[in-house]
């Protein structure tokens, strides 16, 4: 057998291990040594060698550090009630609009992104929050799912982004590159959403009633309440674009300064403990993916499948353009069935050499590294509210008992709309996302 067979052979092992139900981590491992026996010609020696090492570089890289203080800077978000200030302060501001709750909802939740860097929990979170109110005020349950579902991908598009430190890791990326880059098209993004909003209680008024307008001093006490919050967004930001920190220091300082907002807010020892257990639970999982995909890319690299199909995909003479949107829509599909951890994990190393090997609008190679990490960023984004597997609608619908899956489906699609939108936008015109990084440096 030839080393591409191999690896497509074992990679097709690997996605009927996922279909099986088999946990991706497991999955991959399996994968990953099968392939690397095989390739090798049954040196189990060398697996367990190359295993013992992946382990340990994996787990003693400084960079990696930032995975868990970022999920515990989140963890404390969710559990501090700060998503709940920020719903309120978007709310008093702009929430007598016609559609204005749903509008909050999306500023809400791109706030809470800013914070959180997952977009299960700012799904689970803000809609907690978000959706008994905006049911209580008469908004119809296809807008108010919805919205959330949507809004809820905003938790990985803002940074901090958790898939977009994993992309860094993966293709020895600049974490902060990548997060600056990422800025522009999660602002994007949101207001994208805020006009599909628009648009649909313009066509459809019931949907979306006008709410009452809040006293002034009402809206000024919500908008202090939540300084605290703004203030944390710009210390880690801007100490990471600013090269005051580097990613690890500032989400150290994040994560320090979000529990002791959350603490001051009323976080007891339960919203701790849950806090610090919901970090170790996350973290053990990403990092035991991580372990499993490293094997997996080690033996791929063994069998020689990414580097040959990547020069067949250069020596094809098919246009890049072409070569980037059948990768888009593969995304797209495997979004469908898989989650988007995985998604990242299982097809970068197939996918970046193919992209790094071509030329798109004569990028450099870092620039167009860049700009791939976001364009998938964004894809997997959209895999978290397509049917039937889309993550944020599961999470939205159990919140919302009175409205069928099919609702929720039906009221994402208008936000999908805007979704590809960009997308295509984005892959015309790479400086968008990299307009930042080169003002900036």
């Amino acid at each position: 057998m030839s080393g591409t067979l191999i690896g497509l052979v074992g990679f097709g092992g690997l996605l009927v291990l996922l279909v099986l139900r088999v946990q991706i981590a497991v999955a991959m491992l399996l994968a990953g040594a099968g392939i690397y026996i095989v390739a090798s010609g049954g040196m189990l020696a060398g697996l367990m060698f190359t295993l013992n090492d992946l382990v340990y570089a994996r787990l003693s890289n400084y960079d990696l550090a930032v995975v868990p203080l970022f999920i515990l800077m989140g963890q404390f978000a969710t559990h501090g009630g700060l998503s709940k200030a920020l719903f309120d302060a978007a709310g008093k501001m702009i929430g007598h609009w016609r559609g204005g709750m749903a509008m909050a909802s999306v500023a809400a939740c791109a706030s809470f992104g800013a914070i959180c860097g997952s977009s299960l929990a700012t799904a689970a979170t803000m809609g907690q929050v978000a959706l008994p109110e905006l049911r209580s005020r008469g908004y119809s349950g296809r807008l108010a799912t919805g919205t959330l579902a949507a809004s809820g991908t905003l938790g990985i598009m803002i940074p901090p982004s958790v898939p977009l430190i994993i992309y860094a890791v993966l293709t020895q990326d600049s974490i902060g590159r990548l997060f600056m880059a990422a800025v522009i098209p999660g602002i994007l993004a949101a207001l994208g959403y805020l006009i599909v909003i628009r648009i649909l209680v313009s066509r459809n008024p019931e949907s979306g009633p006008v709410g009452d307008k809040a006293p002034v001093g009402e809206a000024l006490k919500a908008l202090v309440r939540v300084i605290p919050i703004l203030l944390v967004f710009l210390v880690v930001v801007v100490g990471i674009y600013g090269g005051w920190a580097n990613p690890t220091e500032a989400a150290s300082i994040g994560a320090g300064a979000c529990g002791l907002i959350a603490l001051f807010g009323g976080m007891g020892w339960t919203g701790t403990r849950a806090s610090l257990l919901g970090t170790a639970r996350v973290t053990g999982m990403i990092f035991m993916v991580l372990i499993g995909a490293d094997l997996l890319n080690s033996s791929l690299a063994l069998s020689q499948m990414p580097t040959e199909l990547a020069d067949w995909v250069v020596g094809s003479g098919m246009s890049p353009m072409v070569v980037l949107f059948v990768i888009l829509f593969i995304y797209i599909l495997l979004g469908c069935v898989m989650d988007s951890l995985a998604m990242i994990l299982l097809t970068i190393p197939i996918f970046y050499p193919m992209i790094m090997g071509l030329d798109f609008f004569g990028l450099s190679a870092a620039d167009k590294s860049v700009w791939f990490g976001i364009m998938t960023l964004m894809v997997v984004e959209i895999g978290l509210v397509t049917p039937p597997v889309g993550m944020n609608l599961y999470i939205i619908n159990k919140l919302a008992k009175d409205v069928s899956m099919k609702e929720t489906a039906l009221g994402v699609m208008p936000f999908l709309a805007s979704d590809f939108l960009r997308i295509i936008v984005l892959a015309l015109f790479p400086s968008i996302s990299l307009w930042l990084i080169h003002v900036l440096g």
